[in-house]
């Protein structure tokens, strides 16, 4: 009576071992790639006629650890009655988040991160000045195709809601500011990063990310198991 229950026992601890080996051997194999948009630039776009801009999202998994790449876009119009500035240019980012919830079966994220931020812009001031005496005069100040580079600390929630439906926010907190624009007319606001007199400042994003998945566990556990036995 005992050797067929030592025997199921010994399945259970050999499939229990097999199932460990290939969790181990696809830990860092990505099961899926999240892209996702940023809705605070459509609505500041919308809300403030000052404003327009557009920001992208995506990252793919290995284990606990998420490559994340973004991508944005941004103009400013400012203008009072003496002055008019303006300024347009792209930014990116590059950088590695680690999950702190890495036994979801979901995979939402509570997540500390660093990214590195490089943005190319150029911008206009205009200045009028009305003198008693000279008159009016018009003196212009431009920035073309400066380039900057920034560092970020990062956190954020990353929440599925439903089917490959995600929610979830970033909080930035920005800082090493440098730019290789020539002296006179220093920037006066870097894209992806904001006003240039902040040596740090902080930046808040609210995505909403579709889950695209690249691998079937089910599918890549029965070939494994194939090729163990």
């Amino acid at each position: 009576m005992l050797l067929p229950a030592i025997a199921v026992a010994q399945d259970k601890s050999d499939l229990e071992k097999l199932d460990t080996l290939i969790n181990n051997k696809l830990r860092f194999v990505p099961t899926a790639i999240r892209v996702g948009m940023d809705i605070i630039p459509p609505i500041r776009t919308f809300t403030d006629s000052k404003f327009k801009g557009l920001e992208f999202n995506a990252d793919m998994d290995f284990y606990r650890y998420y490559l994340n790449v973004e991508f944005g876009r941004w103009e400013r119009d400012l203008e009072t009655k003496l002055e008019e500035y303006t300024n347009h240019g792209n930014y990116f980012r590059v950088g590695i988040d680690v999950n702190f919830l890495k036994k979801d079966p979901d995979k939402n994220m509570f997540f500390i991160g660093a990214r590195y931020g490089h943005g190319k812009f150029s911008e206009n001031l205009t200045i009028t000045s009305e003198d008693d005496v000279w008159g009016t005069s018009t003196d212009s100040y431009s920035n073309t195709g400066v380039q900057a580079n920034w560092a970020e600390l990062t956190t954020g929630l990353k929440v599925r809601m439903f089917g490959i439906f995600w929610m979830g926010y970033t909080a930035r907190y920005k800082f090493w500011l440098s730019t290789d624009a020539e002296k006179g007319f220093i920037p006066h606001d870097v894209p992806g990063y904001g006003k240039t007199y902040n040596e740090h400042t902080w930046g808040f994003n609210y995505y909403i990310i579709f889950r695209i998945p690249v691998r079937n566990d089910k599918i890549v556990s029965k070939i494994l198991k194939k090729k163990i036995e």
